[in-house]
């Protein structure tokens, strides 16, 4: 019996290459947040009541204003168990008493700005490490804007002097919730639909996602599913990008639509 446990968690392990395998993800490209997104985050979250923490650090403002955006949007979406959770410093996001919210959340939201001073405050520290025990809880990790391509393991965008850049030199490496992925946002409003072209180009066994704002891809596994009113665009090298739209499913490992 035992054995036979064994494989089937191995088999497990192995299925799930690109996602997470326990938890989800929700990727948003920017832009107002609607319900259709929202109530998912607050579902997979576990409801209203759920422990949320909230990271606006890449907004560069230190230290932060008492009343926030985005803790506003999740409050009027319903949550009222928030918890703000900053620091510019690498050794407080490293210590124990920092990450000390994340270990009873159930779900994080990372907040839009430049993915730079994600990457400065918290790559390689105990904060990221509990980001991925909560996912390893089942629990859910949203991100918008610069949360979403810090939420990947190639992240574009990250030159300190400048979001026109896509590939910086010692900012190309984001949290890793999902491996070999690349995640653009703001694809269409901002014109950037063929940015990512030149990304996968350069690193072949990237697959590159491209999302317009308001809209978001749901992750579970290695398979996610499509919401909001605008596109989500799927790029690989040698091969012509193309449109997901809502409701679409799409197999990141096999790397083709779910029928």
């Amino acid at each position: 019996m035992r054995l036979s446990l064994l494989f089937i968690v191995a088999g497990l392990a192995a299925a799930t290459s690109v996602g997470p395998p326990k938890g989800s993800v929700v990727v948003v490209g920017g832009g107002t947040l609607g319900p259709d997104v929202l109530n998912r985050f607050i579902d997979l979250a576990g409801g209203p009541e759920a422990p949320i923490v909230l990271i606006p650090t890449a907004n560069g403002a230190n230290p932060q204003p008492a009343n926030l955006v985005e803790e506003n949007i999740l409050r009027t979406a319903g949550l009222k168990n928030i918890t703000i959770l900053h620091t510019t410093d690498r050794r407080i996001a490293d210590s124990k008493e920092f990450v000390a919210p994340l270990l009873k959340a159930r779900g994080v939201w990372i907040a839009g700005g430049r993915q730079w001073r994600l990457v400065d405050s918290y790559l390689n520290t105990r904060t990221v490490r509990e980001l991925r025990a909560l996912l390893a809880r089942g629990g859910v990790i949203g991100g918008s804007s610069a949360g979403a391509s810090i939420l990947s393991s190639y992240m574009v965008r990250g030159a300190r002097s400048g979001n026109t850049i896509m590939m910086a030199p010692g900012y190309e490496r984001g949290f890793g919730f999902l491996r070999n992925v690349a995640v653009d946002q703001h694809l269409l409003t901002r014109k950037r639909q063929n940015d990512l072209v030149a990304v996968v180009a350069a690193h072949p066994k990237l697959l590159g996602i491209g999302i317009d704002e308001k809209t978001a891809v749901i992750v579970h596994g290695d398979r996610f599913e499509v919401v909001g009113p605008s596109k989500v665009a799927i790029y690989e090298n040698g091969k012509p990008y193309y449109f997901l739209s809502a409701g679409d499913r799409f197999d990141m490992k096999s790397r083709s639509r779910i029928q």
